[in-house]
Parts: structure tokens; C-alpha cells; sequence
């Protein structure tokens, strides 16, 4: 089974895969997708439990969602790639990245606010964030995903609260974050082993960032690139889209 997604772009070289965090779906890339297409080919898939895979048959914690996002790219006939991978979806690249560091198919790594860097998490505001079903919740749970002086897009609550008119969308967002969180904390990675992977690796983070403290960055090797933005939350892709569309470009143009 291959996960939905959407593909755009010249084929040849080896495409952009955009993995987006919990509760997301692959709309969320679209000020990446746009800019990106006229250059390289660029793949956002839905992850297990989320937008048009919401009845994917395993639905649970990171570790999951890269075995099916490693199955897909190998069913589309995809041997080398760069990943890129927002909050949840970071811990998915992550994890792809160190099961596929001998078979030199990954490219290039670079991960937005990743999970797995630290046990420090808001789970609280993940759990309040994945059982909310009205505008005005989301909405005000969603803005705090940002920098304390940003907004969440406008139309986003309204299209979250409309997805989640189906009660199966809040009941598989419970199951993913009770899978992914370890009690009010989060499972964590052993850092070091990104000395080990083969490709270059960049981290990008907001200074504000409340759902995932930006001192969990402070323990990567030092052959990470760390890129920090100052007033900027969770959403550096949505925030300060241009420069982050600018990183992950960079990051294709070494593989």
C-alpha cells in the first residue's frame, strides 16, 4: 500500500519528501510544495491516522508511520530521497533515517521542531489539541502552536473543526498521541546516533517554540546544522515559510 499523497515536479533527481506533524496533513506544506515544484519533484504524504489515511490499517506511534512512509517511497520506485520532517513527522524522519543509514537512499535529513530530541513536551496541550471539534478551541489551542506574536492561518480552524465532524478524525488523534507520548513526557532518541547517518543534516526551531523546548537542540552533535529563528513557535514552516522553503532547497541542492 502506498500512503496518500500528493507529487508535483520534474522527475530525475531525487525527490523532496515532506512528512508533517501530528495532527496535520499534507496541506500543510503548501507554501514549501509551491515554490519547490518549479525545481524539484516534491512528495507530501499523509501519515497513518491523518488526512486520507485516516483508516490506514496501523495507526500509532512514529516508529509505524516511517515503516509506511519507507514502504511507499520503495513501491513508487524511489531509491534516493531527502527527507524533511515537521514536529511528529520529524521523529518519522528520524527513524527512517536511521533505518535506512547503511543503504545510502537517504539524501539529505532536515527536521522542523522534530520530536524525539528531548522528553519535554506539552502534552496537555496535544491531548486538549486532538479532542477539540469546535472553531473556537482549535483555534485558540492552535495558536499556540506559534510565536507569541503570530496567529494561526485563518481559514485553519475552520478546516480542522470541519474534518473533525467525523468522530473517527478526534478518536485516531487520541490513539496517535497516546502512542507517541509517555505519560506527560515523550519517548526520546539517542542523539548521538546522528553522528552515524551518512547525509547532511539540518535543524530548524523557533525561539518560542511551546509545545517542544528549543534547548532539546542544544544536545545534537555538532555535525548538525542548527538553524534557530528568533520569534517563532512551533510552525517555523508556516511562520517564516520562505526561509525554511530557502534551507530545505539548499539541503536538495547538496544530494
Amino acid at each position: 500500500m502506498i500512503l496518500p499523497h500528493v507529487a508535483r515536479g520534474p522527475e530525475g533527481r531525487p525527490p523532496i519528501v515532506l512528512l508533517h506533524g501530528f495532527g496535520g496533513d499534507r496541506e500543510t506544506w503548501m507554501a514549501q510544495l509551491i515554490p519547490l515544484e518549479t525545481r524539484y519533484r516534491v512528495i507530501a504524504f499523509d501519515l497513518p491516522g491523518h488526512g486520507e489515511a485516516l483508516d490506514w490499517p496501523k495507526v500509532g506511534h512514529a516508529g509505524i508511520a516511517a515503516e509506511a512512509v519507507i514502504g511507499s517511497l520503495a513501491e513508487l520506485g524511489h531509491t534516493r530521497f531527502h527527507l524533511v520532517g515537521h514536529s511528529m513527522g520529524g521523529a518519522v524522519a528520524t527513524i527512517a533515517a536511521f533505518k535506512l543509514a547503511a543503504t545510502g537512499e537517504v539524501a539529505s535529513l532536515t527536521l522542523i521542531a522534530p520530536g524525539g530530541f528531548g522528553s519535554e513536551i506539552d502534552a496537555r496541550l496535544l491531548r486538549r489539541f486532538a479532542a477539540a471539534t469546535d472553531v473556537e478551541t482549535i483555534e485558540a489551542l492552535h495558536d499556540e502552536f506559534f510565536g507569541f506574536a503570530r496567529r494561526s492561518p485563518p481559514a485553519a480552524a475552520a478546516r480542522m473543526a470541519e474534518n473533525r465532524r467525523d468522530p473517527r478524525v478526534c478518536a485516531t488523534l487520541g490513539r496517535v498521541a497516546d502512542a507517541i507520548l509517555d505519560g506527560d513526557g515523550q519517548k526520546s532518541f539517542d542523539l548521538s546516533r546522528l553522528v552515524d547517518l551518512p547525509h547532511p543534516i539540518r535543524l530548524i526551531w523557533g525561539l518560542q517554540d511551546r509545545v517542544l523546548p528549543i534547548h532539546q537542540s542544544d544536545a545534537v552533535p555538532g555535525v548538525v546544522a542548527v538553524h534557530r529563528f528568533p520569534g517563532v513557535g512551533h510552525m517555523p514552516h508556516l511562520e517564516v515559510p520562505r526561509e525554511v522553503t530557502r534551507l530545505i532547497g539548499e539541503s536538495a541542492a547538496c544530494g
